[in-house]
């Protein structure tokens, strides 16, 4: 019998059961909904709502029933609703009356609320740590890498010179701004809705501040229709997981080209890559495509959340335990992308040689051609199609820039002179742009410094720390 079923005069019908029932995925908040249920009783205890020796019942009870979860001796039921009538039903068989007071001054409304922000609290916390780990993978790599050149690209066309720790540090800053965004959803999350009942509070002398203190709340939700009806955390955290994976699913595409033989930039460690069933010297690197291909299922969860929430009036109403299911699935999918991307990265083998070679090809140094006579006082549009017009003889030729004659230069335009194939080689390309966020290995270094200061500043000042 449902503790709700005193209205009702029939059985809820078994397959309406199964559609209501929600315990199949909310069981994983079983910790948090049974940590607020300690925090409620000793606040309705010491408030004088319930007897103090209720109050101290219902906590053993509660931290006997975690125990017993945590063991595997006490198994979910199927058949309860969701986990929190599943915990409090158990309560009541264990402890009797004392375990029927414990719903005082609360709905399941702002107790589901109370437990999903608790939950995401945590799960924000270890994304949060393993993001950062990313983070020191990639500036421990980089440093490794200030002087392999590689070829920077537009439009997947080799564009200018660039380094592999250039290249590598484009996607810590990404991963940096996530940090920051999983902080700032942490701290709007860090509001305690218990206390908003249903939807209108409650006529019980209730201490909101001490339960949030003695659940770690950093503040308590000030109205209660809002309390209940809340999900803009879950659609924040959607959204930064949305972001995380895309810059996963971004530097996966890359690992996946630079894999290739085309590329040869890198080679996976064996543990990080597949074989085929017909193929023998197929080497796949399967653990990044499917990151790109786990990408769309975040994003599809993110919209998800947000058409659920978009025509729902207050307060509460049961569209909103949809919002778990594509929660829960974005944080266990990024969780496990990051597991596999990361030590896919850290034991990764870079072709140098290769890379270097590549960037030698494509006339990756005609801009820098073009700002050679530009420091020779030529306009830059004339020196770009002067410059163009070199790079069309070349081609003409069957030469590079480097080996083009210095009379064929000096036929176009007579500014060109002896020093120009030390400008235009590929190391000088690279170590002349040092401007701040430049390739150049001092800029990079440079760079590497701010970041780790950067990131040590956001570790220091997360909210979770």
């Amino acid at each position: 019998m449902k503790m709700w079923s005193g209205r009702f005069s029939k059985e809820l019908d078994a397959g309406v059961n199964d559609f209501n029932s929600s315990i199949s995925f909310d069981h994983v908040m079983y910790r948090e909904d049974i940590a607020g249920s300690i925090a409620h009783a000793a606040m309705l205890g010491a408030r004088g709502i319930i007897p103090a020796e209720d109050a101290q019942k219902i906590a053993e009870g509660l931290r006997g029933i975690l125990a017993d979860l945590e063991s595997g001796a006490l198994p979910f039921d199927p058949a309860a609703e969701d986990i929190h009538m599943f915990v409090e039903q158990v309560l009541t068989e264990r402890i009797g009356d004392a375990g029927k007071r414990l719903h005082t001054a609360r709905s399941r409304n702002d107790q589901v609320a109370l437990d999903l922000r608790m939950y995401l609290k945590n799960q924000t916390a270890e994304i949060y740590a393993s993001v950062r780990k990313l983070t020191g993978v990639l500036l421990t790599k980089a440093r490794e890498h200030l002087e392999t050149v590689m070829p920077g690209y537009t439009h997947l066309q080799v564009a200018q010179p660039v380094t592999l720790a250039h290249h590598l540090m484009a996607y810590a800053q990404m991963l940096a701004r996530d940090l920051g965004r999983l902080s700032d959803c942490y701290e709007r999350m860090d509001v305690m809705p218990l206390g908003s009942c249903a939807l209108a509070g409650t006529t019980y002398p209730i201490d909101r501040s001490m339960t949030a203190e003695l659940l770690g709340f950093s503040a308590v939700s000030q109205n209660s229709l809002d309390g209940v009806s809340d999900r803009d955390f879950c659609v924040e955290l959607g959204a930064a997981l949305s972001l995380i994976m895309t810059h996963l699913s971004r530097f996966s595409e890359e690992i996946i080209l630079w894999c290739s033989s085309e590329f040869h930039f890198i080679e996976l460690d064996d543990a990080f890559a597949t074989g085929s069933s017909i193929m023998p010297q197929k080497k796949n690197p399967d653990i990044a495509e499917l990151i790109r291909g786990k990408t769309g299922r975040v994003n599809g969860n993110l919209s998800a959340l947000l058409t659920m929430l978009k025509g729902l009036p207050l307060a509460y109403n049961k569209d909103l335990q949809e919002d778990k299911e594509a929660i829960f699935d974005s944080v266990e999918t990024v969780k496990l992308c990051l597991g596999a991307f990361t030590p896919m990265l850290e034991t990764m083998t870079v072709k140098k040689e290769r890379m270097r070679a590549a960037a030698a090809r494509g006339f990756i140094n005609a801009t820098d051609c073009a700002d050679y006579l530009t420091r020779k006082g030529i306009p830059f549009r004339e020196a770009y199609q002067i410059t163009g017009w070199l790079v069309k003889m070349c081609i003409e030729r069957g030469c590079t820039l480097e080996t083009l004659p210095l009379q064929s230069y000096q036929m176009l335009c007579p500014a060109f002179a002896g020093d120009l194939y030390r400008a235009i080689d590929i190391g000088t390309c690279v170590e002349q742009r040092t401007a701040t966020g430049g390739p150049a290995p001092s800029a990079v270094a440079a760079q590497i410094e701010e970041l780790t200061a950067r990131l040590s500043a956001l570790d220091d000042a997360a909210p979770f720390q």
